[in-house]
């Protein structure tokens, strides 16, 4: 769990040290096995959670755990080195770009438009030829049962 991947062993990168978070960025917690100081314990390992404090060498994050089938809002200070930036958002954010882009153009044009997301519809129907090359159909079946015992 804690293990480090093949061939990234070594000293921790500075751009981790400089990396800016603020209070409401959606992080993720990978602790880093080599760094033990203010590692998160194992169940916090992989969650996402949101930024809630920064202090000079770590983060406050909010995270969900479920304790005894309900789950319960943790708040908990980790070290810099055992966070990245998450990309949970990264979608939805574009989206919403899109969508703004999209209203203006709508109102620019008049028209009206649905911004919904769609699920993904079936393929477009089709007619398959079925002649052969000299234009005429074959009919294939089987040869009767001949016994030959």
């Amino acid at each position: 769990m804690f293990a480090k991947k093949f061939r990234q062993h070594g000293p921790i990168h500075l751009s981790q040290y400089l990396m800016s978070v603020k209070v409401g960025d959606y992080v993720d917690i990978f602790a880093d096995p080599s760094i033990h100081k203010g590692m998160p314990h194992k169940g916090y390992h992989g969650r996402t959670g949101i930024v809630f404090n920064v202090t000079k060498s770590a983060v406050g994050v909010r995270v969900n755990k479920l304790v005894n089938g309900r789950i319960i809002e943790k708040r908990i200070h980790i070290r810099i080195e055992h966070v990245r930036k998450s990309k949970c958002q990264k979608e939805i954010l574009q989206r919403k770009k899109d969508n703004e882009a999209a209203k203006a153009e709508a109102a620019k044009t008049g028209v009206k438009i649905n911004l919904k997301r769609q699920p993904k519809q079936p393929k477009e129907g089709y007619f398959l030829k079925a002649a052969g090359e000299d234009g005429v159909l074959t009919t294939i079946q089987p040869l009767p049962f001949s016994d030959l015992v």
